[in-house]
């Protein structure tokens, strides 16, 4: 369970959590009895890719537990190599069944496609309120194409850490070279060979493991169609991965959904212009929590 340590609104601490056979890595921020947002990241990322958003959220009244996926961050890598986006759906089950209270859940890409499965088909977790981050059922394959190629390179490693900053930040832009190299620092971790790689199970990018991560559009959407919880989809104006059109088409599904683009951003909306968009997800949230 996820317990304030004391130290008030905006604690942190990292907790555990046994999800699908593993142990899952975590942090909370906020009042203890505040509903739950659960953040989930995109495939290659962390929970420190959620940047500002727990605080933005805390102050807003709500608990933000930031969830490490497997084979990511602090959570256990899984031995079998399951990567499958039914293993990443029954982990979160596991982390709502182990919380035991509805969860609103923010999820960004592959963390989007986890939480429609795990909402929109059984079992379904007790979702309060969704949010889907430049995420849909209908990708753009250009767009997911060069996640891949970067995914791949990033899984060769890095000879320093400027090299890393200067790859890394050709995915998530950054204005402060000495603040985004120091959070490069601390998302990497430093192999026996001297290289500095990304906090990911490299196996993620075996080709098995990508189609079954990707799992189809037409699943996807039938999930979304019987989602029952207020719904928001985020998109990036400058996406190559969820085009305007594919956007239009999930509202065409789930009429009931809102939408609102974030100009300035692409696929990585959290870690772009988050301003706009932790404002977009906090008004989202006030409405239907």
């Amino acid at each position: 369970m996820f317990e304030n340590d004391g130290r008030g609104n905006g604690a942190q601490s990292l907790v555990r959590l046994r999800g699908h056979g593993l142990e899952l890595a975590g942090d909370f921020t906020g009042p203890a009895d505040g509903p739950v947002v659960v953040l989930l990241h995109g495939g290659g990322q962390t929970r420190q890719s959620w940047r500002s958003a727990p605080d933005k959220l805390a102050g807003a009244g709500f608990l933000a537990a930031r969830l490490d996926a497997r084979g990511h961050g602090d959570s256990d890598w899984a031995p079998d190599a399951d990567y499958s986006i039914d293993a990443f759906a029954d982990d979160l089950r596991a982390v709502a069944e182990h919380l035991g209270r509805p969860l609103a859940i923010v999820g960004a890409s592959l963390g989007g496609l986890t939480a429609l499965i795990a909402a929109g088909e059984n079992p379904t977790i007790a979702c309060s309120a969704l949010v889907l981050v430049d995420v849909a059922p209908w990708l753009d394959e250009s767009g997911r194409g060069d996640i891949v190629r970067f995914m791949r390179i990033a899984a060769r490693g890095f000879a320093t850490l400027d090299e890393a900053a200067d790859f890394l930040s050709r995915m998530v832009p950054h204005p402060r070279r000495a603040e985004f190299r120091h959070s490069v620092g601390r998302g990497l971790r430093k192999g026996a060979d001297g290289r500095f790689y990304c906090r990911w199970d490299p196996a993620m990018m075996h080709g098995a493991n990508l189609e079954l991560m990707k799992g189809t559009p037409e699943r996807f959407a039938e999930a979304a169609a019987r989602l029952k919880a207020p719904t928001l989809l985020i998109r990036g104006a400058d996406s190559n991965v969820l085009s305007r059109a594919h956007a239009q088409r999930f509202l065409g599904i789930l009429p009931n959904a809102e939408y609102v683009e974030v100009s300035g951003v692409g696929h990585t909306v959290s870690g772009g212009d988050n301003e706009a968009f932790e404002a977009a997800v906090v008004r989202f949230l006030r409405r239907h929590l």
